[in-house]
């Protein structure tokens, strides 16, 4: 069923265009800073921080929603929960169209291009005035279904799918306004935008011109057509977003004789979105430097639309969740990343320079704008001892040399992982999202989970990943030695996860309160509170060891106690994702990802409301949620 639109005018502010509010509206009740002045925050969602409560007062101030199976978001008594944007409305660009839904996704590739993408991610929200009643809000579009993006679904597969797959694809920047208790979007809006799988985008760094990003097409080696499978976001003190470049590798055909820098990296023998059928770039056979052009971590100054995204290659090539920054004492920006992969690494990079102000009637980002091109990159090693040590991914030290295959500085950073392999880094159980304290500075990870950890011809268990099969993951937690730059650290886990009603010792976990399995999405609010998003799949969700656990779920831990309290459930077989506080913490924004998906991706289109029909009872689809509390107050409190 198409939902309606709705306009109003004001003579002083461009056009809002909104959802109707009552088809918004999802659950009630039981069931400072501008963007000028970015250089304040940690990293992460955490805007400004507030003061811990005194007197020995709870963070946690909501009652547990109980774990469900129904297709819809449920939140405490006293919240309420409404959709703000989904797949496939207008983001708003100035002078353009504005195509609206089509319910029977007939949208073409062009209009997509004009339209928030698919299976929305990582996001963040950038307040364009300071009490944050205004801003931008980016968006991650992590990967498609092709069944349930076109009308017939992938068969027979043309160009055009190619286009409208590649165009759902990127991020999305979107103005957005709290007018009276509700937040909609501005449309149209000079900041709105879209960068899909075919936007032009620079390349910066030490890998920047290097011999193997060079292509037919691009000579030079810096200029790169899109940025894909984008997943977890960070935001920077100096007002820009850095957008993950996940899953890649799932992209290219590789054919059936891959070489070794192919293999290492995954690249299949067919891509799984077949783009290459009609892409003839992401034939990895013909056109093998391609792929080397993904797995960046993307920078992007959103209330600049003219500026392009650019690959920052010094963070490193990963498959990279997303990227997380902190500063050091003396103004240096150092940037965590986790890569959301099995028995791969975590990363840490150090500034060369200080982050420098506003200034001069350049832009805070403006006058940063190179400033993660120079510096140096590190990966993590756990020790059993509770101590851990970055080691220095530089050409010349230790066995990175010519000898073993690195003849440069950017050959190791397209290359990272082999690098990491030889320096003998800890292979983690998927290290996704990162979080930083906002008053203490520790540091926070989730391991969502590795079920090939101690199986025959695969590393077994260590210090910090400790389990066989482990299914159920776990959030680990350290602190620098000295600053954020040092290169020791001490670490422990805040929570091994798991339901402690499970026959099976490992699937049990330590959780002190709600059980969950499978935490992914990290951020802290503006009161140090750490908000855990989980990602259990459709294949394992609401049975055998996750039959107590239900739908996937965000969940609120008190890092000082422990203890942690279910807050909001999703869909059937979404995930949960992408949490983003305004400036004032009384405003949630969250993600919901893939509603109904399948056990496997959507591929026969009359399947797609076999599990959900999420949002609007119609086609399921992937959206940005805002939750606040009914009386105003601070979310969590």
């Amino acid at each position: 069923m198409r939902h309606s639109l709705e306009n109003s005018n004001a003579s002083s502010n461009p056009t809002i265009h909104e959802l109707n509010p009552s088809r918004r509206e999802l659950l009630q009740g039981g069931l400072g800073t501008a963007l000028a002045a970015l250089l304040g925050p940690l990293a992460g969602c955490a805007a400004t921080p507030t003061a811990t409560p005194s007197g020995g007062a709870p963070l946690l101030g909501f009652s547990s929603v109980p774990p469900s199976e129904a297709d819809t978001v449920t939140v405490p008594p006293g919240y309420r929960a409404q959709v703000l944007t989904a797949w496939g409305e207008p983001v708003g660009i100035a002078g353009m169209a504005m195509p609206p839904w089509r319910e029977d996704a007939s949208a073409s590739a062009a209009e997509q291009a004009l339209q928030f993408g698919m299976h929305h991610d990582g996001m963040q929200f950038l307040p364009l005035q300071p009490d944050g009643r205004r801003g931008l809000l980016v968006t991650n579009h992590e990967y498609t279904d092709e069944g349930l993006l076109h009308p017939d679904g992938p068969e027979p597969w043309t160009a055009e799918k190619v286009a409208k797959s590649q165009a759902a694809h990127g991020l999305s920047v979107a103005e957005i306004e709290l007018r009276g208790d509700g937040w909609r979007l501005v449309r149209p809006s000079r900041f709105a935008r879209r960068i899909t799988a075919r936007t032009p985008c620079a390349v910066g760094g030490p890998a920047a011109g290097h011999s193997l990003l060079r292509t037919a097409a691009d000579p030079q080696g810096r200029r790169v057509l899109g940025t894909f499978a984008n997943c977890a976001m960070g935001r920077t003190p100096w007002g820009t977003v850095l957008s993950g470049e996940e899953n890649f590798a799932f992209h290219f055909d590789a054919g059936p004789n891959p070489d070794a820098h192919q293999k290492r990296w995954g690249l299949p023998a067919q891509g799984f979105t077949r783009w290459a059928a009609h892409d003839e770039r992401f034939d990895a056979v013909k056109h093998p430097n391609e792929a080397n052009r993904f797995g960046w971590i993307v920078e992007l100054d959103p209330a600049d639309p003219t500026s392009p995204p650019v690959k920052r290659t010094a963070l490193g090539r990963a498959a990279h969740e997303g990227a997380w920054v902190a500063l050091t004492r003396d103004g240096r920006a150092v940037v965590y990343s986790g890569e959301d992969a099995r028995f791969e690494y975590l990363y840490k990079f150090v500034s060369r320079d200080r982050v420098q102000p506003a200034r001069d009637g350049r832009s805070a980002a403006q006058a940063n704008r190179e400033l993660l091109d120079h510096g140096t990159l590190y990966v993590a090693r756990f020790d059993a001892d509770g101590r851990g040590r970055w080691l220095p991914l530089v050409h010349g030290q230790g066995p990175l040399t010519a000898a073993n295959g690195f003849a440069d500085q950017g050959e190791v950073l397209v290359k990272t992982r082999q690098a990491c392999d030889l320096l003998g880094a800890t292979k983690l159980d998927r290290p996704e999202w990162l979080a930083i304290h906002p008053a203490t500075g520790e540091v926070f990870c989730s391991l969502t989970n590795n079920t090939e950890r101690g199986k025959a011809g695969k590393p077994g268990p260590d210090p910090a990943n400790p389990r066989v099969n482990n299914a159920m993951g776990q959030v680990l937690r350290w602190r620098e030695d000295g600053d954020f730059d040092g290169e020791t650290f001490a670490w422990r886990h805040l929570l091994l996860a798991g339901d402690p009603a499970n026959a099976r010792a490992e699937a049990r976990g330590n959780v002190q309160g709600d059980a969950f399995g499978c935490p992914d999405g990290l951020c802290f609010d503006p009161r140090g509170v750490l908000w855990i998003q989980t990602d259990m799949s459709a294949g394992v969700m609401r049975q055998g060891e996750f039959a107590r656990l239900g739908n996937n779920q965000m969940l609120a831990c008190d890092v000082g106690t422990g203890e942690v309290r279910r807050f909001l459930t999703g869909p059937v077989n979404c995930e949960i994702t992408g949490a983003t506080f305004a400036p004032d913490g009384r405003t949630l924004f969250v993600n919901i990802q893939h509603p109904g998906e399948p056990p496997g991706d959507i591929s026969d289109p009359a399947d797609i409301n076999r599990f959900s029909r999420w949002p609007f009872g119609g086609r399921p689809r992937s959206a940005t949620v805002v939750v606040r509390r009914e009386d105003g107050g601070v979310i969590g409190s």
